[in-house]
């Protein structure tokens, strides 16, 4: 031990004295231990990272050029009439402007970015929130021993099996407000029709609805394998002990879901930040711009409106991105707070 201990002070006082008087004076230790990790580990394992290479390549200019420009364009004032373009055999330089961040204060001073989110905020809170419920209630039920299991378990997966486009107009044909499966059932009941996709209100809850029925599936499956990595001695002897069924699930199974729970959560908030299908193909934003959310909306500015607004477009894009990154590093501190590694 005492060899180990000297060898160590010798290594230490031999790399102080290699680098001179003074250059290590003022130096963060954490930043070169990391350095000294990362070259001993790419030393260790060079042909896991140089099998890795090629991908990390390819996957940086597939996701790196495309969000290099799209910053750059939210930089501009960059729209169809004057970028790079051909008309007939001439070709139309461009001729669009470096407004540094100027879209970026119109966005966020504007009412339509505040109003946009707003919503977009809701939708999401909305739908993870209910997906989360619900897909934990079936993941309980399903985790138990009952008649039909393995059918009940296949027939929730299936609209996660389904094409999203395909799901979406089927909710859309059973929205329809005249020929629509939904109203000819209240009409059998002598309730007049709902205008599902017609009405704002009524377009939230439906968009939020299909939502849910296309999350469910994945939630239940994930939170069903957490709960089958419980082990089961723990609630036995806590039935043993007297424990109730709502105490056995507040004490047991949602503390031995937290890390799964932690990943499906931030995974499904992302997603439905996102989830240009359900609102595009459903109701294309509307009724008006009852349910336009962010993503929607930049696509919108795009190749909607005329003339098409790429530095608009791209700035929407920008915050997007900045405020899901707001939100992973937050969720990670808060986790982080309560013990969880992730």
């Amino acid at each position: 031990m005492a060899v180990h201990t000297s060898q160590s002070v010798a290594e230490a006082a031999g790399d102080d004295v290699a680098r001179g008087p003074g250059r290590g004076a003022g130096r963060n230790p954490d930043k070169g231990r990391g350095m000294v990790t990362f070259r001993r580990s790419l030393s260790t394992h060079w042909y896991a990272w140089t099998m890795v290479a090629p991908v990390v390549i390819v996957i940086g200019v597939i996701i790196g050029y495309p969000l290099f420009r799209g910053i750059y364009l939210s930089m501009t004032d960059a729209n169809e009439r004057n970028v790079e373009r051909s008309i007939g055999v001439n070709q139309m330089p461009a001729t669009y402007e470096f407004v540094g961040l100027d879209n970026y204060a119109d966005a966020l001073t504007g009412d339509q970015f505040l109003g946009t989110l707003g919503w977009t905020l809701v939708w999401t809170v909305s739908c993870v929130s209910v997906t989360f419920l619900l897909g934990l209630g079936l993941a309980n039920i399903l985790n138990r021993r009952i008649a039909g299991r393995s059918f009940y378990r296949m027939m929730l997966i299936l609209p996660w099996a389904i094409p999203g486009f395909v799901s979406v107009f089927a909710w859309r044909f059973l929205y329809n407000e005249d020929r629509g499966f939904l109203n000819r059932i209240l009409a059998g009941g002598g309730i007049d029709a709902v205008p599902w996709l017609n009405d704002p209100t009524m377009a939230k809850i439906s968009v939020i609805a299909v939502n849910v029925w296309l999350g469910v599936p994945f939630m239940m499956v994930a939170l069903l394998g957490g709960l089958q990595s419980i082990d089961s001695a723990q609630y036995e002897a806590a039935e043993m002990d007297g424990a109730n069924a709502w105490q056995r699930f507040r004490h047991i199974t949602l503390p031995g879901l937290r890390p799964v729970s932690a990943t499906v959560i931030l995974l499904s908030t992302i997603w439905t930040f996102n989830m240009f299908p359900v609102i595009f193909l459903l109701t294309r934003g509307g009724p008006g711009e009852a349910t336009q959310i962010l993503v929607t909306q930049a696509f919108k500015f795009s190749f909607e409106i005329s003339p098409r607004d790429f530095a608009q477009s791209s700035t929407w894009g920008v915050l997007i991105l900045i405020l899901l990154m707001l939100f992973a590093a937050v969720y990670r501190r808060v986790l982080r707070k309560q013990g969880d590694v992730w």
